[in-house]
């Protein structure tokens, strides 16, 4: 749709008409020498020129309005786990997903746009997911809907979840029916449901262990557990489970060899028991001789500690140390250089005072540091104190927030890091420029409202063979609970930083290849990746190594793998592997000599599926009723149709003005280029100037 508007009032036009027909009858009224009726025509084009000309000052608008029709969308979830393959034979599968096929089709007639997902996200549909997270995916679908004309989803479950919460606490707006599937009957079942251990042991001592065991229909039965090492058993007690539905069975195991462990615990299976899966689980652990030690220091309590706390806590391979003058002091040992891998100094150069004496000493040592700039920081006295921080301006402080920096070296972040960084709430860092060491290398940028500066937020340098870092900003635990509150957990806040801990306070591998893989631990579901690096005698990386990895399985069989690693290319995938703890040799030929890595990792099993199989109908009716739409049994699935044949559902209207002044329109241009030419022409013609 379109409409003529004008900045002034269009009342103007008539005065544009008689300035134009004004104009023209001073020019034609004298003597012609052409015709009457070719001066009335003359008279007639002059006269609608200037009166266009004339309307072009009134600033003529053209408005269009366009209707885009949003069409009301469908979308059909399938629970594609394991459990639902287990307790529901593939004919009856392919019927359900044939009327929901029919109906899919259908609604398109009608013009919905349909869908149709998994909970793995894998199509066609193979039933073999590892987890259920029911309302993960349910979130997924209401967030990618989000002001869109979403009509209602049509859930096949088995209302079985192992992962994430429960869908009947999310706040949805739209109608979700439920079609269920599986086997409701409660069966006699030994179910291994839990094992309780330390995922790190010290060698040489002993580590407790603890089986928890679900019984289901059998009372006054004896369960036997026993633990098994190597094939060996290393214990085994019985229990009579009474009237109990849960028994837990306690064990202590040696830690021996260094490296990691892998036991093995099973539950004897019952008489009357059908499913066995869920009988074994195994347990790895990780024999090492110490853990590393983390002393922060602070000149009083800050919830910036708190925040890092929380991050090297999560490593069990950390002891984590607080001294605070006056208030919670360390042992005088751990505060000798040496005693700890890496110091935290918060509040470095505090203007009190209390924490300079130990900064000298420490800043003496080869001891590691990261040093947090904070308020109570004695800009001033950085420099003189040996800090390569100079800041220009000494009082005031600006607010910014953080960018990741992809080109830092030592090591990377996840690609959606910079994503959740910008969603964080700013920190108080001192205002304007300031230098750094020429060699430091930025970890986090500073970003001021939408302009990412050069100024750094983190950055680290090495010296000497020392690794320091500083952190120029005050209140990065406000970065951690705003993650929580928008994701529900912390792991790129954590990640960020444990990896800058991780790094300072590791020695410094001074190695000319290196290959490892990415994590300690996969699970069955996943590829295994490896990483390799090779460096020449600057210790510039260099490409097109042949690497020769050989991977052995707990019972000796080794298996080869050869790749080249390239320019953005330095990784290798292994999928497949099944359970267990693997050894790894990777070598390649530096400078015509052999080199040699070796290492280990650990490839654990997904086996949630197969520990419930009992289908929960009762949570699918809840949230079909809670949201409007209504519950059918896999008999029932045709029937689906007949409940979204109630919904209305109908296109939505967007409309979009877009305004064009008409001066700038090629065709007016054209116009009056043309009335000006045919006057001018037909004056030449009949012999005037």
């Amino acid at each position: 749709m379109q409409r003529l508007l004008f900045e002034y009032s269009p009342v103007y036009l008539f005065v544009c008409a008689l300035l134009g027909m004004g104009y023209a009858y001073v020019l034609y009224q004298s003597n012609y020498h052409w015709s009457k009726r070719t001066n009335q025509l003359l008279f007639g084009l002059r006269a609608l020129l200037v009166t266009l000309l004339a309307s072009l000052l009134l600033g003529p608008i053209i408005k269009l309005t366009q209707n885009h029709f949003e069409k009301p969308a469908f979308v059909f979830l399938i629970d594609d786990s394991g459990s639902v393959r287990e307790t529901t034979d593939s004919l009856k599968r392919q019927k359900i997903l044939s009327a929901l096929q029919n109906e899919a089709t259908r609604l398109k007639e009608e013009d919905y746009d349909v869908v149709t997902q998994t909970l793995s996200g894998q199509l066609p549909t193979t039933f073999n997911g590892t987890t259920s997270d029911l309302s993960g995916a349910i979130r997924s679908i209401t967030a990618s809907y989000e002001g869109k004309n979403l009509a209602g989803v049509a859930f096949v479950s088995d209302g079985i979840y192992n992962s994430g919460t429960s869908p009947l606490y999310l706040p949805l707006r739209i109608p979700i029916y439920t079609i269920g599937v599986g086997d409701t009957t409660d069966r006699v079942d030994l179910i291994l449901k839990n094992i309780a251990f330390n995922k790190i042991a010290y060698q040489g001592n002993q580590f407790p262990l603890r089986a928890e065991v679900v019984v289901k229909g059998l009372p006054h039965q004896n369960v036997t557990v026993s633990v098994q090492r190597g094939g060996k058993s290393i214990g085994s007690k019985t229990l009579n489970s009474g009237t109990k539905s849960l028994l837990s069975f306690d064990f202590q195991a040696e830690a021996t060899e260094k490296g990691l462990q892998r036991l093995d615990v099973i539950v004897e299976s019952a008489p009357a028991e059908v499913n066995t899966k869920n009988n074994k689980a195994s347990a790895f652990v990780e024999v090492v001789e110490g853990k590393k030690k983390i002393l922060l220091i602070a000149s009083s309590p800050h919830p910036d500690i708190k925040a890092l706390r929380s991050v090297v806590e999560k490593n069990p391979n950390y002891e984590f140390h607080v001294h605070i003058p006056s208030v919670k002091e360390a042992a005088p040992a751990l505060l000798q250089p040496g005693a700890a891998d890496l110091v935290i100094f918060q509040q470095v150069q505090d203007v009190s005072g209390r924490t300079t004496a130990l900064y000298n000493t420490f800043a003496k040592s080869n001891t590691s540091l990261l040093l947090m700039i904070t308020g109570k920081s004695n800009l001033r006295q950085l420099v003189s104190q040996g800090i390569p921080l100079a800041f220009e301006n000494m009082t005031q402080t600006d607010e910014v927030t953080a960018v990741v920096n992809d080109q830092f070296p030592d090591f990377s972040f996840s690609e959606n890091a910079n994503s959740v960084f910008a969603k964080y709430p700013p920190v108080t860092v001192p205002f304007g420029k300031f230098t750094y060491p020429p060699q430091a290398h930025v970890v986090l940028w500073q970003r001021i409202g939408s302009v990412v500066t050069n100024r750094p937020l983190v950055v680290s340098w090495e010296e000497a063979g020392k690794k320091t870092a500083a952190i120029t900003g005050e209140g990065i635990w406000k970065w951690r609970l705003s993650e929580y509150d928008d994701h529900g957990n912390t792991e790129i806040f954590d990640e960020v930083f444990g990896k800058l801990i991780q790094y300072l306070s590791t020695k410094e591998d001074k190695r000319k290849f290196r290959s490892f893989p990415l994590q300690n631990e996969f699970t069955d579901a996943e590829a295994v990746v490896f990483e390799s690096q090779v460096f020449n005698d600057l210790f510039e990386p260099v490409y097109g190594n042949t690497i020769e990895l050989e991977l052995r399985d707990e019972k000796g069989t080794v298996a080869a793998y050869n790749y080249v690693i390239a320019p953005g290319n330095p990784r290798y995938r292994i999928a497949a592997l099944k359970e267990g703890v693997y050894k790894y040799k990777a070598s390649t030929l530096v400078n015509g000599k052999k080199e040699e890595i070796r290492g280990e990792f650990l490839v654990s099993a997904q086996n949630m599926e197969s520990q419930n199989l009992t289908a929960d109908f009762n949570l699918l009716r809840k949230l079909a009723a809670e949201t409007g739409g209504r519950f059918y049994s896999a008999d029932q699935a045709d029937q689906l149709s007949t409940s979204i044949q109630k919904t209305e559902a109908k296109s939505i209207i967007h409309s979009e003005d877009s305004f064009n002044s008409i001066i700038n329109l090629k065709m007016v241009f054209f116009l009056l280029l043309l009335l000006i030419s045919a006057e001018w022409f037909m004056r030449k013609y009949w012999g005037s100037y």
